[in-house]
């Protein structure tokens, strides 16, 4: 199981770069009508949808913004269709890396992505090429303030948690899918602060790189994770 590397590191705090300046907003307010179009509008029984709209609140995202993205996933206001894609490739250092995509031209998608793999010394692979490094759990972040490793195992004992670390004053819970809303409100229950609750595709072992080829491959990561139709990036990076 991975721990908390150093991109997670640099991902988190550039996501809360991107809410500041709205490009998390754009790519969340995507997620939320593609999660009310396939699971419904109501959060009470889509867990998804009760998921992210957590998150929106958690980066201040007006009300209004994610009510529209709710009732365009319904069909009550016209919007934009997108489709989900997951597409795989070799970043720089041979990297394994999966680029979650929500579009709505997945040719201009596809291209956009060929050309920058090209562009930064990276392979655009096929389906399965790098896939099956990872494995779907549900992953939850926060502070851990006063509690052990053991100590908040022993809190969560009774739901499917196949892993716990803390790092550097975080927390990291990773569970099964199915687990991710039951545990988030657990913890807080519990009083814990949870600053990420999100299904993620976690690499089964990671990739450990010098500094200097390490940041270059960061660089990578980051620039693909700019791309507009690009919502996440996973990566076997240390």
């Amino acid at each position: 199981m991975s721990g908390h590397s150093k991109w997670a590191t640099i991902k988190h705090k550039k996501a809360a770069l991107d809410a500041k300046r709205g490009k998390k907003f754009t790519k969340l307010i995507k997620e939320i009508t593609v999660a009310a179009r396939t699971g419904g509008g109501d959060p009470t029984s889509n867990a998804h949808l009760r998921l992210l709209l957590e998150k929106a609140k958690q980066i201040n995202m007006p009300q209004d913004n994610a009510n529209r993205a709710i009732k365009r996933g319904t069909g009550e206001l016209p919007g934009i269709s997108y489709e989900r894609c997951m597409y795989e490739g070799y970043g720089p250092h041979n990297i394994a890396v999966l680029v979650d995509v929500l579009t709505d031209n997945k040719n201009k998608a596809v291209a956009e992505l060929r050309h920058f793999f090209s562009k930064q010394n990276g392979t655009f692979a096929e389906s399965g090429a790098v896939s099956w490094m990872f494995e779907k759990q549900g992953v939850l972040k926060g502070p851990a303030t006063d509690i052990t490793e053991d100590e908040l195992m022993e809190q969560l004992i009774d739901y499917d948690v196949s892993d716990i670390t803390i790092d550097d004053g975080t927390y990291i819970v990773y569970c099964a899918p199915t687990s991710l809303d039951k545990i988030r409100q657990v913890l807080t229950q519990l009083g814990r602060a949870v600053e990420h609750a999100e299904l993620e595709w976690v690499p089964k072992n990671s990739l450990s790189l010098s500094d200097e080829h390490a940041q270059t491959a960061m660089d990578f990561l980051s620039g693909l994770e700019d791309l507009d139709d690009v919502q996440n990036v996973y990566t076997n990076l240390e």
